[in-house]
């Protein structure tokens, strides 16, 4: 049933269970709140947001690559322009690497201005012996670890817009301010990484990358007027968790009469609220954003086919990013069936792989980790069931961070469990540093080579 913007309102949610919301013990202060944003002036346009559904069409038709990456959980504390542009630096370093080692356009789409919230598997978590409700975000609380500390705070929401909107300027100034030049690719190259066997092997790659550039100019063609070359787009996505949030944040375009999530160009369900009969599923029918879903191990055919059809009735291309989030030992058998189902009932998703969020584990000293190898074996394992399905592997979801952080183990430069303790600063969950993630870069592009290679040979 397709969501009529005549029929659906952005408080149709209210009608159906809501997993993973706040315990909100001031409803009133929640409620002025909410009125507040519906006030404030949107953080993204209809008009974008529709450009962004274009750009996932061609990644659904196999012409283009998804990179969906950043913070695992943006922080209140954290906030500078220094920390936006480094996470920025790993965007374009990774999709230039990309673009160019796997010769296909890379859709840039940033978990960033928006990630403030995280659905937890428990309510509580024990911290040095105390039980205290679990850290949700700063959208919702602080992360000390105190019961005052951890009280949900509507007044937090506000907050939430006004550091995502001062992010989202930052952004548009560097992509279209010159930061995202093309022939300012040496630049990207973070200091603590450009002595790296991963940095050296980028720096080649920009050196390349500048040797066509020339060559082109050789030829007479004019790069100075090619946009493309001087400026990037990068979309922002978030996790549309905090339903009260992102009612707030919706407004009909004046344009077209429909309904647009106006917090982000893109939101995505999770996968433990992705139910067809519930509030998210219900909420993100009626908005005309594209849309992600997280879909994990415990996921069927036909459940995942009613959410589908929940959210794209009229099978628009680019609506929908069906996120597998298998683990590294499961992927290869659990998706292959899901993406059968979703063909023969003939949906036009893009499908990618999360492959950081199945593969989390608690070292013996406590510390939440990822190996890097299991990341990399998911992705792999990913290639392999889109291949056996004919299916085009369309992106990757993942959580980095322009920090020399040591929270995920492994990498070319290996990050050891004794490191860990070093510069473990999540808020939540383990991160890919920047030399990881240009490690990941490499591997990724021989992949969508192959892919394309492929696609291309199959016909």
């Amino acid at each position: 049933m397709v969501a009529s913007p005549d029929t659906w309102s952005p408080a149709s949610w209210r009608a159906y269970p809501a997993l993973q919301q706040p315990d909100w013990p001031d409803e009133a202060g929640l409620g002025a709140a909410t009125e507040r944003l519906k006030e404030l002036p949107p953080l993204v346009f209809a008009g974008e947001a529709r450009d962004l559904t274009t750009a996932l069409a061609g990644v659904a038709e196999g012409r283009a690559f998804l990179l969906q990456a950043g913070d695992c959980a943006e922080s209140f504390a954290d906030f500078s322009a220094v920390s936006i542009r480094e996470k920025l630096k790993i965007i374009l370093q990774m999709a230039a690497v990309m673009t160019y080692a796997g010769a296909l356009p890379v859709v840039k789409l940033g978990r960033i201005a928006g990630q403030f919230a995280k659905p937890r598997s428990a309510p509580t978590e024990t911290v040095d012996g105390v039980e205290l409700p679990a850290f949700r975000g700063h959208m919702v609380h602080d992360d000390a670890p105190s019961a005052a500390a951890r009280v949900p705070d509507p007044e937090r929401l506000v907050q939430a817009y006004h550091q995502s909107a001062a992010t989202l300027n930052l952004l548009r100034a560097f992509t279209k301010g010159g930061f995202a030049d093309l022939t300012r690719v040496h630049s990207w190259n973070q200091e603590f990484v450009a002595t790296s066997p991963e940095g050296r092997r980028y720096e080649a790659i920009a050196t390349e990358i500048e040797r066509a550039l020339r060559f082109m100019a050789a030829c007479g063609i004019d790069l100075v007027s090619e946009r493309r070359l001087h400026e990037v787009d990068v979309w922002t996505s978030h996790e549309g968790l905090l339903l009260d949030y992102e009612e707030g944040l919706t407004r009909r375009d004046s344009l077209t009469g429909e309904w647009y999530d106006c917090s982000a160009h893109m939101l995505w369900v999770g996968d433990r609220t992705r139910q067809a009969d519930g509030a998210h599923v219900e909420f993100f029918a009626g908005v005309r954003n594209p849309l992600g879903l997280k879909v994990g191990p415990t996921a069927t055919p036909d459940e995942l086919l009613d959410t589908c059809e929940r959210l794209d009735p009229l099978r628009t291309p680019g609506r929908l990013t069906l996120i597998a989030r298998m683990g590294a030992g499961r992927v290869e058998e659990e998706l292959p069936p899901l993406i059968r189902a979703v063909r023969e009932a003939g949906h036009p998703v893009v499908w990618a792989c999360d492959p950081m969020h199945a593969n989390v584990f608690r070292t013996p000293s406590g510390y939440k980790t990822r190996r890097f190898e299991d990341i990399m074996s998911e992705i792999s394992g990913f290639f392999v069931a889109c291949r056996s399905e004919r299916a085009w592997p369309g992106g990757v979801h993942l959580e980095f961070t322009g920090e020399d952080v040591t929270e995920c183990l492994g990498g070319a430069e290996e990050v050891l469990e004794d490191d860990l303790s070093t510069r473990y600063r999540t808020l939540c969950d383990p991160r890919l540093n920047a030399r990881q993630s240009l490690d990941l870069a490499f591997r990724l592009a021989e992949l969508m080579r192959a892919a394309r290679d492929t696609a291309v040979r199959d016909g």
